[in-house]
């Protein structure tokens, strides 16, 4: 496995992690293997978008451009991956969420450098194309969050009268 590949899972763990933790402290019944499943579940979702995001800021960058890039779609590197994965890591929200948030932007400021290098759009295009992707997938992946959450609630026991 390449280095990015490994970078990009373990921010995928640690990410989904800080948001199911808070959530088994609080139902303190769970089976081990129902969490582990859940985390590793999650993991791997939180992983996928952690991958689309540049590949989702490139096609934007294509669509604002009207016309194709001349260069190679943007991807991740070890150099990029790294300050992501220390946002994941600080995702608990026990250590600080607006910490998180900003180490978000500043990985997103980091994106839009080689994003306008390769499309030819200017910096703050790039910048505005990575925003709009990174908060499209997060509200992707929030609404889908929501929607297993919904369809996976516990009813309480029927009272048979």
């Amino acid at each position: 496995m390449s280095p990015v590949i490994v970078l990009l899972l373990f921010a995928g763990l640690s990410e989904a992690a800080g948001r199911i933790l808070p959530l088994v402290a609080r139902r303190p019944g769970m089976s081990r293997a129902f969490v582990v499943g859940l985390l590793v579940a999650a993991g791997l979702v939180e992983t996928a978008v952690f991958t689309l995001w540049p590949l989702t800021a490139w096609t934007l960058a294509e669509l604002v451009l009207s016309s194709p890039t001349p260069g190679d779609e943007l991807l991740w590197t070890p150099g990029l991956v790294a300050p992501l994965m220390l946002a994941a890591v600080l995702a608990f929200p026990l250590l600080g969420p607006l910490l998180h948030l900003l180490l978000f932007v500043g990985v997103g400021a980091g994106l839009a450098g080689p994003l306008a290098a390769a499309t030819g759009l200017g910096w703050w295009g790039a910048a505005g194309c990575v925003a709009v992707s990174g908060a499209a997938l997060g509200v992707a992946v929030e609404a889908v969050r929501r929607l297993v959450v919904r369809i996976s609630a516990t009813r309480g026991p029927e009272v048979i009268a």
